[in-house]
């Protein structure tokens, strides 16, 4: 299995990020390394920066090779045209260190003389050669994409830079008997509340956290997102007996900014605590699967589509741009496929 990693500052700290095609064994693995968390920002796995853990990922030294003065001063400007654009800075970081890593490797030749030629020849040598998974060559070609969008004086056609062929992984999904046991495995009206949230609206983790008391309507029976992914807002349906548990939480803690606050008044719940709340329901009710927050949000998916709901309306409620995203759930439902009977019967 292709995977690569490499250090970083994430939230202030040393980290260092792995990157892989998904694959649920190697998720597993990673999981039970001391501090390993997953970063929806960096779309990677990520973990303390500790000497075992660089010789457990074959970290070598940094290389102190920098690009070209001409490179380093592109790099800065297209940072200032990605803050103007108001990306986030998760974004600007992964952009910029990708764009440094192409630059570096062209350190001698002037950017106005790269072309399409070249791309497929850092892909070759440099990408494939380390052995770098296919999920950072996308990011490569993201930012390739857009700086070269950018800028006048160039020979690269931008819609001639190809993207690494995309693997068909299917999203995980849990029974509603599975899910019903993990949302009733804690008795704390706070945990209890918080991933039921998840599972009944949908709800990304940082969508989650993001929530303050004004955006329940309880009138409308309506939960609103503000600036969820893509900067998009959206509303989704609320539950009545998500709404009664709202009711009894919020007699019970009272928050001031926030609808779920952690120990300090005022600030949000800490998403790497909410993943280990689901950890421990996972434990409670003996659910040896690596089930993460997300494998929340995709059962509701499939479970909408195996009740009857419109694959357009399930789009809608997901916050998806495009419909191919949300078509991905068609490969998961069970509905259909359970009534086709097997040729082995008749034998």
């Amino acid at each position: 299995m292709n995977w690569s990693a490499k250090l970083l500052t994430h939230k202030n700290e040393k980290r260092i990020a792995v990157y892989f095609d998904k694959n649920v064994e190697f998720i597993a693995r990673i999981k039970q390394i001391d501090g390993a968390r997953w970063s929806q920002s960096l779309v990677a796995w990520h973990l303390p920066d500790t000497e075992e853990n660089r010789g457990r990922f074959k970290i070598k030294p940094a290389s102190p090779s920098l690009p070209s003065v001409e490179g380093i001063e592109q790099i800065e400007k297209f940072k200032q045209w990605l803050r103007s654009k108001r990306y986030s800075e998760s974004t600007l970081s992964t952009y910029s260190d990708a764009l440094k890593s192409f630059f570096v490797f062209y350190r001698e030749k002037p950017i106005a003389q790269i072309n399409n030629e070249d791309v497929i020849i850092y892909n070759n040598e440099y990408i494939l050669k380390n052995n770098l998974s296919a999920s950072y060559q996308n990011q490569l070609t993201n930012a390739l994409k857009l700086y070269f969008a950018t800028i006048r004086e160039t020979k690269i056609e931008i819609d001639k830079i190809h993207r690494p062929k995309r693997s068909k992984v299917l999203p995980n999904v849990l029974s509603k008997e599975e899910v019903k046991l993990i949302l009733e495995a804690h008795t704390n009206s706070k945990h209890k509340t918080m991933l039921s949230l998840i599972y009944s609206c949908g709800l990304r983790c940082g969508e989650l956290v993001a929530l303050q008391p004004v955006h329940i309507d309880s009138k409308r029976n309506i939960v609103l997102l503000k600036n969820a992914k893509g900067k998009k807002d959206r509303i989704v349906p609320l539950s009545p007996k998500i709404l009664k548990l709202l009711r009894d939480y919020y007699a019970l803690y009272k928050p001031k900014t926030y609808l779920f606050e952690g120990q300090f008044a005022g600030k949000p719940y800490d998403s790497r605590s909410l993943q280990l709340i689901l950890k421990q329901a996972l434990v409670k009710v003996n659910i040896k699967k690596p089930v993460t927050l997300h494998w929340l949000r995709h059962s509701y998916a499939t479970h909408l589509l195996e009740s009857g709901t419109d694959l357009r309306y399930i789009q809608e409620l997901l916050g998806h741009n495009s419909s191919k995203t949300t078509e991905i759930y068609t490969h998961v439902s069970t509905k259909s496929i359970q009534q086709i009977k097997s040729p082995f019967d008749d034998l």
